[in-house]
C-alpha cells in the first residue's frame, strides 16, 4: 500500500479542494483567491464554481463566493445526528422554560465546534446562538467541553486537527482549562465575544466520552427565572436525561468525572 491513492477523479479533486478552501475561509473568496489559493488556472477553477453553484453547495455574492448550508443539511440528516436532535430538543425546551434563557447543542465537526440544534429563551428578550454557528474547538465553552470528556489518545487527535489548520493552541493553559472542567463536571467561562453573557456547558455523555455538548449563554437580567448556580443545576439535569434517553443502559450519567 502506497499513500498514492489507487483511483484518480481530477473533477472531484479540484471540487472538493473549492468546498475545502471555502470551509476554512472566514471571508468570501473571488474566483483569483481560489485559484492561486489552490495553484490552478481560472480556467480550471471557473467550471469547477459553475458546477458548484448550480448544485447549491456554494453561492456567489458581490464579494466573493461562500459555501453555502448545503452540505451541513446533508450530514443532520444522518441518522446518529437526526436521533440526537430529536431527542435532546423536548428537553432543551423545557431547560429553556425553566430557566428564562436560551440553549443550543453543539458537535464536533473536524477542529470545530458546529450548533446543530438551538432553543431560544422564551421571554421578549435573550441571546440565542444560530444553528450552524462554527468556532475552533479550543476557543470555546461548548469545544472545551468535547474535548475534556474524551480519551486521551482522542483528544490528542482532536488538537492535532486543529493545530493542522494553522491555529495556536497554549498548551499548558488548556490543559489546566480542561483539568477544571474534569474536577468540576460543567465549563463556566465569560463570553469572549459578548460582554454580560456566562457561558455554561455540560457534556452530554456515552460510555464516558462527550457526544455532544448542552450549552446555555446566560444572560443575568430581568428575564433570567434562576440565579446562574440554579441554572447549571438545571442544565446538569437536562444533559443527563438527555444522554440517558439515547442510552437508556447507561443510567445516570451527570457529567462529574473524567472520561475513559
Amino acid at each position: 500500500m502506497t499513500t498514492k491513492a489507487r483511483y484518480q477523479a481530477p473533477a472531484l479533486t479540484k471540487g472538493l479542494e473549492i468546498l475545502e478552501l471555502l470551509a476554512a475561509s472566514s471571508v468570501p473568496l473571488t474566483m483569483s483567491d481560489v485559484s492561486t489559493a489552490l495553484g490552478r488556472s481560472v480556467s480550471e477553477i471557473f467550471r469547477m464554481l459553475q458546477v458548484l453553484e448550480a448544485h447549491r453547495y456554494i453561492a456567489r455574492g458581490d464579494d466573493g463566493y461562500r459555501l453555502t448550508n448545503r452540505l451541513f443539511a446533508l450530514s443532520m440528516g444522518q441518522p446518529p445526528v437526526r436521533d440526537l436532535v430529536s431527542t435532546a430538543l423536548p428537553v432543551m425546551r423545557t431547560l429553556a422554560r425553566e430557566t428564562g434563557q436560551s440553549c443550543h447543542l453543539v458537535v464536533v465537526s473536524g477542529a470545530e465546534i458546529v450548533v446543530i440544534a438551538g432553543v431560544e429563551a422564551p421571554g421578549l428578550s435573550g441571546f440565542a446562538v444560530r444553528v450552524g454557528y462554527r468556532r475552533p474547538l479550543h476557543r470555546s465553552a461548548s469545544g472545551r467541553i468535547l474535548l475534556a470528556f474524551q480519551p486521551e489518545d482522542t483528544r490528542a487527535a482532536m488538537l492535532d486537527e486543529v493545530r493542522a489548520t494553522g491555529d495556536t493552541i497554549d498548551d499548558a493553559a488548556l490543559a489546566g482549562q480542561l483539568a477544571a472542567i474534569l474536577a468540576d463536571g460543567c465549563g463556566t467561562t465569560p463570553s469572549p465575544l459578548l460582554n454580560g453573557i456566562t457561558d455554561l456547558s455540560v457534556p452530554i455523555l456515552s460510555f464516558g466520552a462527550a457526544r455532544a455538548a448542552l450549552t446555555v449563554p446566560f444572560v443575568d437580567g430581568p428575564g433570567s427565572l434562576v440565579p446562574i448556580a440554579a441554572t447549571q443545576d438545571v442544565l446538569r439535569a437536562a444533559a443527563a436525561a438527555i444522554a440517558e434517553a439515547l442510552d437508556p443502559a447507561l443510567g445516570d450519567l451527570s457529567g462529574k468525572g473524567e472520561a475513559t
